[in-house]
């Protein structure tokens, strides 16, 4: 049984950490704008101390509240002394043993992985209640002296128009602009080819060779037909196959999920251009 302040309640830790935040707390903030704002939070209570910091951070209405975003604060004993999302249900409230909707302790995770690295990523699965919809949340943390600061954003599933959308825009650049402009582009991961759990992959058909993978770079001119899914089934294989006789197909699998960091059912739409296979795809719910 989890305990808890008298003064705090469960509910009320449930209602408020899963309420969105400010006047606009509709607009969902980009990963680079949780990036900037939590590099921003470090600077400060770097520069000001834990104690200013948190009062700064527990103003609802001041310069570390953004859209969906706020600045959290918890200490090595799980307990919260700041947050943006309701300083007053949440400040003085113990969640060390709190876990997401998948079971995951969190806020244990985030401890103990600032325990071993300074700063660290933490993927989990929370409540937005603007959407009422689990969504993959990803948070920034870093450690300070006996606390850990954070920072945390919304990453919700691209769905199959997403997905499409973005094909549609990859094979474009690669008829307008040539293969190797584009491969460079798709393996930029601060592009417009990487966005949450969407990227832009694309393979030589000849020599079965990755010319770009947006979710990791470092596999550009890797072997690709020889890679399988966590299944054991030779996706890129099978996608060559399928294209040989037509000039667009779709491939189910099983992948690692680069944003809930978990092996999902995915779907992979597919085109082929000149000899090159350029595909896109989403994470099945």
């Amino acid at each position: 049984m989890k305990h808890y302040p008298k003064t705090k309640s469960l509910a009320a830790f449930a209602f408020a950490a899963l309420t969105s935040v400010g006047a606009h707390a509709g607009e969902r903030a980009t990963p680079r704008e949780a990036q900037a704002l939590f590099e921003q939070a470090v600077k400060y209570m770097d520069a000001n101390g834990p104690e200013r910091a948190f009062a700064a951070f527990n103003d609802r209405k001041g310069e570390f509240v953004r859209k969906d975003l706020y600045v959290f604060v918890i200490d090595d004993k799980g307990v919260y002394h700041a947050s943006g999302a309701a300083p007053e249900a949440l400040v003085g409230l113990t969640v060390l043993n709190t876990t997401d909707a998948a079971g995951n302790p969190l806020f244990r995770e985030m401890i103990d992985r600032t325990r071993v690295s300074p700063e660290a990523t933490v993927r989990y699965m929370w409540l937005n209640r603007v959407t009422n919809k689990v969504e993959p949340k990803v948070s920034h943390v870093r450690k300070h002296g006996s606390y850990v600061l954070g920072v945390g954003y919304s990453a919700p599933r691209a769905s199959a128009d997403d997905a499409r959308a973005m094909l549609e825009r990859a094979v474009a650049l690669a008829r307008n602009e040539g293969h190797a402009t584009a491969a460079a582009r798709f393996n930029d991961r601060r592009g417009d080819f990487v966005k949450d759990d969407l990227y832009v992959f694309m393979v030589d058909m000849d020599s079965g060779r990755f010319e770009a993978m947006g979710m990791n770079p470092a596999l550009s001119d890797t072997d690709a037909v020889g890679l399988r899914d966590a299944a054991g089934n030779a996706l890129v294989a099978e996608m060559i196959a399928k294209l040989q006789s037509a000039d667009e197909a779709t491939v189910d699998y099983v992948w690692r999920n680069p944003v809930t960091n978990m092996v999902e059912s995915k779907r992979s739409y597919v085109r082929r251009d000149g000899r090159s296979l350029i595909g896109v795809g989403h994470y099945l719910e």
